[in-house]
């Protein structure tokens, strides 16, 4: 009886654990930066074409909700298409087009497309597009349909450097002069932004990677196998994000996410059957490291960075990243590690629950990824 009870509680969490899992899976999703981003372009026939890219159902239910209307229901890509060309007057009502002191109406098409994995949000494409008024001279642009941070480039036709400036919610953006063959740059103001985009990048948006880094943190009590595994899967996403930012490596997201999904469950499944380090383990971690930097940059590859800001926006967004990364592992420390690590069941009553958690967790997001 003594050696049920026993086996019991090493089966006992982990059952629970999974239970957890299954029911979270369906609702707990992994990141991008942002839902919104807005690019605009100013052609050298003195016309301006503005391109809107959003999560389609939440843009839809913002606008019923504006128009007194109840939530709508049916994501399919058609009907989300024809709503918002039904709303087309209250879109128009928080977006402001301005040259100098005028607003401006555009011609609207409205876009829907599934989104890239099988529970993935589809994506509404806007485009604005009209005249440039004669004789002006700066633009200022704004937009009340996110209340969140998002990324407004702006390139003149003269110019493939793009200016880039990050707007919260429906902030004005500054006038942007359209003369201008180059937009002025603030290397610490750069530096800042990009940052403070990697480490939310991490905490408290990127959850597929704090439950990889968590999976490398929970494998050996030691602070030398937590440091190696660490310093391997720094050292490869850094190689893989350089790269694929400069365009000397690419791989499509159907690969990158569903491959980003298996690496965390196998860090955890290990976990499961390991008590310490292996030195296959540190390689492991680096190639999977590799295939973690490709979804980083896929974070910023859409953000058309400027040639002068591109070195800078690349080095702190890492740094960012590694500051999340660090937090995450100072907070697993701070709330098991202090005091439960040197315990006889610590690796019965957490390392092997929370890697079964995270195992099931990434499991699920393979699936979801590989659209089965």
């Amino acid at each position: 009886m003594l050696s049920v009870l026993r086996r019991f509680r090493f089966v006992g969490p982990a059952v629970c654990a999974a239970t957890v899992a299954v029911w979270c899976g369906a609702v707990v999703r992994a990141h991008e930066i942002g839902t919104t981003r807005v690019s605009v372009l100013f052609r050298a026939g003195h016309t301006y074409d503005i391109e809107i890219v959003t999560d389609a159902a939440a843009l839809v239910d913002k606008l019923a909700a504006f128009a007194g209307r109840p939530a709508m229901v049916d994501t399919r890509p058609d009907r989300l298409r024809s709503l918002l060309a039904g709303f087309d007057e209250q879109f128009r009502k928080r977006v402001t087009i301005a040259f100098d002191a005028s607003d401006a109406r555009p011609a609207i098409a409205y876009d829907v497309a599934a989104g890239t994995g099988a529970a993935a949000a589809p994506v509404a494409t806007i485009r604005l597009t009209g005249p440039i008024p004669p004789n002006s001279r700066h633009f200022a642009w704004s937009y009340a349909w996110t209340f969140a941070s998002y990324a407004l480039t702006l390139r003149n036709a003269v110019s493939d450097n793009p200016a880039t400036e990050w707007l919260e919610g429906s902030q004005r953006s500054a006038p942007f002069a359209l003369t201008s063959p180059a937009p002025s740059f603030d290397r610490l103001r750069t530096a800042r932004r990009y940052l403070s985009l990697g480490f939310t990048h991490i905490v408290p948006n990127g959850l597929d990677h704090v439950l990889f880094v968590l999976g490398i943190y929970l494998l050996s009590r030691r602070a030398r196998s937590v440091l190696y595994q660490v310093i391997a899967f720094t050292i490869a996403h850094s190689i893989t994000l350089g790269l694929s930012m400069y365009g000397l490596v690419t791989a499509s997201p159907r690969i990158v996410e569903p491959m980003i999904a298996i690496s965390i469950a196998y860090v955890a499944i290990e976990n499961i059957f390991l008590s310490e380090l292996k030195s296959w383990r540190v390689a492991l971690v680096f190639a999977f490291g590799l295939l973690h930097g490709l979804g980083f940059a896929g974070a910023l590859k859409d953000l058309a960075l400027s040639r002068s800001e591109f070195a800078t926006a690349l080095v702190t967004f890492n740094l960012g990243v590694e500051m999340g990364q660090l937090t995450v592992i100072g907070g697993a420390f701070l709330l098991v590690g202090w005091y439960c690590a040197d315990r006889t069941w610590y690796r019965s009553r957490i390392v092997v629950p929370a890697s079964v958690l995270i195992a099931c967790t990434a499991v699920y997001w393979t699936i979801e990824r590989l659209r089965f």
